[in-house]
């Protein structure tokens, strides 16, 4: 995988999701690991012993550490909150259930407009917010107004007047170069009160986003962050340099925070749509061109540079205009290295897919690609593109279809999840190879999946045919779950005819399946046979076709 630049993003995260931890706290458990974390009543006392742990700095950068870090205090007493999150997440195995209620706590901080910028993980599945000031013992009720799980940063909204007295914005500030120092506010376990973690800046480049599953600017810190950290500022003199967000677990003090460039696009995005816009994609696999054979048999001449196109998504507007073995020289007139990366700032390179997630939506971008040894200049217009099968499903209810027992879902990779942490090894390997490998071929498609046969007379034997996808109902090939359900609820046959993956067939008499249903449904005490987004697009269907025959 290290040969490629994946300009294509949400792509499956095992082993990465593994290694890391995202930080909203879990109200009842304590989490003792060694830390760096400062109170604000021993801050000052512990400074001295704080610097020396990292090999003591030279004396005028332990001066500049502790005026940003007293800076970031004083700020923090107007500007940071402690965020009481209840969340309730769905059960996919179970799609009609949902899991045990959760109380987490996370940290956020007042922007401009009268906004709190926090974390997604924090409020995800969220079904009641509360906020608290730091040095007051009141919580006020939040409204969650825009959250972008591939960014990880949500807005939220208090109502109450008396809570915005004395509350003053934070402004964000600029990217930090390397070695600067950082100081990181919140309410992190071990205590009630505010936190200060100090530290420096050790790498920016593209990192993967743990909650989102995607690959987005970073900036990685040697403050420690730990859980309830979550969604609280990083300070860089008296400006936001960033939103804490996850560290690397075994590694010691290694923390990553949000920059400023990827929150104002999420900001810049919901107040110019309304809403959550998300980050562009130009929907490409592409491979470095490190080898002097490859780059001569594909005609670049000396000094040229670029990356060659491997695979384009077919909802991309690219695929409209790029083609597979065109070797993308530039974007926007940025020279693109063999390695598939771009300058960025003093002797510092980052990957060009950073370019084109900064990218608006629905804006144009000038590509410059070698083709059939002719370099030729192409306009694409950039958009998100959603993946085959959903890498998160946060804050929406799955979608689920019932017929005889055959509980039929769309592949998503929470489904997975529920395989347990070792998910990837642990759930059917078909389906995660269609998940990793497979493209859309058309919009709204869906791999449909047959996720268990609740038990009964009218299904006896297909029991075994758990996990496999759904191809066909009675000859038709099905596009995702409402074609499905709506192909079942319309057949006119005597027989239902079932064709899954790998061969397999489902055959039931329509009319006995049907009674069986209901039977089936009151035995498990399943309130619907279909979930309430495929009620609601079947009641459309209904009145359409009743509206057309009046």
């Amino acid at each position: 995988m290290g040969s490629f630049v994946r300009v294509t993003r949400n792509l499956f995260t095992s082993a990465y999701r593994l290694k890391h931890r995202r930080f909203a706290t879990q109200l009842p458990s304590i989490h003792n690991n060694e830390t760096t974390t400062l109170s604000l009543t021993s801050y000052n006392k512990l400074r001295t012993t704080t610097r020396v742990r990292r090999n003591a700095q030279p004396r005028n950068t332990t001066l500049t550490h502790h005026h940003s870090n007293n800076t970031a205090v004083e700020l923090a007493f107007n500007s940071v909150v402690k965020i009481f999150t209840v969340s309730c997440s769905p059960n996919y195995l179970l799609p009609w259930q949902n899991k045990a209620q959760r109380e987490t706590t996370g940290s956020g901080f007042v922007i401009m407009g009268k906004q709190i910028l926090t974390n997604a993980h924090v409020v995800a599945d969220h079904s009641f917010v509360l906020v608290r000031k730091h040095g007051s013992p009141t919580k006020y009720r939040a409204q969650v107004k825009a959250v972008g799980h591939e960014c990880d940063l949500a807005l939220l909204l208090v109502h109450s007047q008396e809570f915005w007295d004395g509350m003053i914005p934070l402004d964000f500030g600029h990217i930090p170069f390397l070695q600067q120092a950082v100081a990181v506010v919140g309410y992190p376990q071990g205590g009630d009160t505010i936190s200060v973690t100090k530290g420096v800046v050790s790498r920016v480049e593209p990192t993967q986003y743990v909650h989102g599953a995607s690959q987005l600017m970073a900036i990685q810190i040697d403050a420690a962050i730990n859980p309830g950290n979550s969604g609280g500022p990083a300070i860089m003199g008296n400006k936001v340099a960033g939103v804490a967000f996850q560290n690397l677990s075994g590694a010691e003090n290694i923390g990553y925070i949000i920059p400023v460039p990827v929150i104002k696009h999420f900001i810049s995005g919901v107040e110019e749509n309304g809403k959550y816009s998300g980050f562009c994609s130009l929907g490409l696999s592409c491979q470095t061109t490190e080898n002097v054979h490859l780059r001569n048999h594909f005609g670049m001449q000396p000094g040229m540079t670029g990356v060659l196109v491997n695979k384009i998504n077919p909802l991309s507007d690219a695929y409209k205009v790029l083609k597979k073995d065109d070797i993308i020289l530039s974007f926007d007139g940025v020279p693109i290295a063999n390695d598939g990366t771009v300058s960025f700032r003093n002797r510092e390179r980052i990957t060009f897919d950073h370019l084109v997630s900064m990218k608006k939506l629905d804006e144009k971008a000038v590509v410059r690609v070698l083709r059939g040894g002719q370099e030729i200049e192409l306009s694409i217009t950039l958009r998100p593109i959603q993946p085959l099968v959903p890498v998160h499903q946060f804050d929406k209810l799955p979608s689920y279809y019932i017929f005889a027992g055959l509980v039929f879902v769309p592949l998503t990779q929470p489904y997975l999840h529920e395989y347990g942490e070792d998910w990837y090894n642990a759930s059917p390997r078909r389906l995660c190879e269609r998940a990793l490998r497979e493209l859309p071929k058309k919009e709204n498609q869906q791999l449909v999946i047959l996720s268990q046969v609740l038990m009964d007379d009218i299904n006896a034997g297909y029991e075994r045919l758990a996990d496999f996808q759904v191809l066909k109902v009675n000859g038709t090939e099905i596009d995702n779950l409402e074609h499905l359900c709506q192909l079942v609820e319309n057949c006119s046959t005597e027989s239902l005819h079932f064709d899954l993956d790998d061969d397999r067939v489902i055959v039931l008499n329509y009319e006995t399946a049907k009674i069986a249903t209901s039977r089936i449904l009151k035995r498990h005490r399943i309130p619907s046979s279909m979930s309430t987004d495929l009620n609601k697009a079947q009641n459309n269907v209904q009145f359409g076709q009743t509206t057309s025959t009046c």
